[in-house]
């Protein structure tokens, strides 16, 4: 058995400001990918996996009995299924901001929701709210409050485009420009960053009225500007953004950055040769990293490894 392949993805931007009503932008990530899977002769990891969905199944158990309304799954299938040792068998670095938790909500969905709502609908916003609210309490299991965003890319594979928390549509995103010099690139930190502790730092933060007004003056406005730059495809006024998003981010997100990267950070800023931003919550995984020049940016970032996401 052999499910439905569910990617990764990648929030270009919005971290943490989604959480304060900023725009956002996040973009499936074909790279890494994941499906449900039987096998005869279970590896140790898929066993560990099996392990996981067992408890989860419990968990969507007690969900269904509180939202009667607005979610069932067929869980003697799943129960039977889980008994029979299914697993998640995914290349989605877990710990790597890049929704490995996300994918497996969505195939869990795609394949045991009774009357799912489908890709192949036409996705009112209502249907995208209704979706991404299952999604945010089915993947709160796996790390406290969720927003839902990243099982919605999953699910649907499209770029979607968050206005506000109530507010959500899919979109699209200027295509690639293979030949073109620019690009959005992601850092391998070299460690595991945890979603949970990264967010309560940054709910603590957030009872300092300086940090608030922060956020809401700076951060968000930045992060606004940035998602409508890269949609219409205008990189000058995009960079210059940028700029100031990973200035902001570097002033008063460090707990979120691995100190290693604190100097490459600065340097960016300083050359412009790149910029960096925090990919998802941070504390590891990838840093997402964004240049005019490519050649430029591998040079300046010698001995790291860069994965090119899109092309402009």
């Amino acid at each position: 058995m052999k499910g439905p392949l569910f990617y990764s993805k990648i929030l270009l931007f919005g971290e943490y400001g989604i959480i304060k009503d900023s725009k956002g932008l996040s973009i499936p990530y074909n790279f890494f990918k994941g499906a449900l899977k039987t096998d005869q002769n279970p590896a140790p990891s898929a066993k560990q996996s099996n392990e996981g969905l067992r408890a989860f199944v419990g968990y969507l158990g007690e969900l269904e009995k509180k939202e009667k309304n607005l979610v069932s799954f067929d869980l003697e299938a799943l129960e039977r299924d889980v008994n029979q040792g299914m697993y998640f068998d995914s290349s989605i670095p877990q710990g790597y901001g890049i929704g490995s938790s996300g994918a497996l909500v969505a195939a869990i969905y795609d394949k045991y929701a009774n009357n799912k709502i489908t890709v192949l609908e036409n996705l009112t916003r209502e249907k995208l709210l209704k979706l991404k609210t299952i999604f945010g309490l089915m993947e709160s299991f796996f790390h406290g409050k969720s927003s839902g965003l990243d099982p919605l890319n999953s699910y649907l594979s499209l770029p979607i485009l968050i206005n506000s928390k109530d507010n959500i549509e899919s979109t699209s995103i200027p295509s690639q420009n293979t030949e073109g010099k620019g690009a959005v690139f992601l850092l391998d930190s070299g460690i595991t960053g945890e979603t949970a502790p990264m967010v309560q730092i940054f709910m603590e933060k957030m009872k300092q009225e300086g940090f608030r007004n922060m956020i809401k003056d700076q951060f968000v406005k930045h992060t606004d500007a940035c998602v409508e730059d890269f949609l219409n495809g205008n990189m000058k006024s995009l960079f210059g953004n940028l700029k100031q998003l990973s200035h902001v981010v570097l002033d008063h997100f460090k707990p979120m950055i691995p100190s290693k990267f604190h100097k490459l950070w600065q340097q960016g800023i300083e050359t412009n040769d790149y910029y960096l931003k925090l990919c998802g919550s941070g504390g590891g995984g990838y840093i997402l990293g964004f240049t005019q020049d490519l050649d430029k940016a591998k040079k300046a970032l010698k001995g790291y490894n860069l994965e090119v996401v899109y092309n402009f």
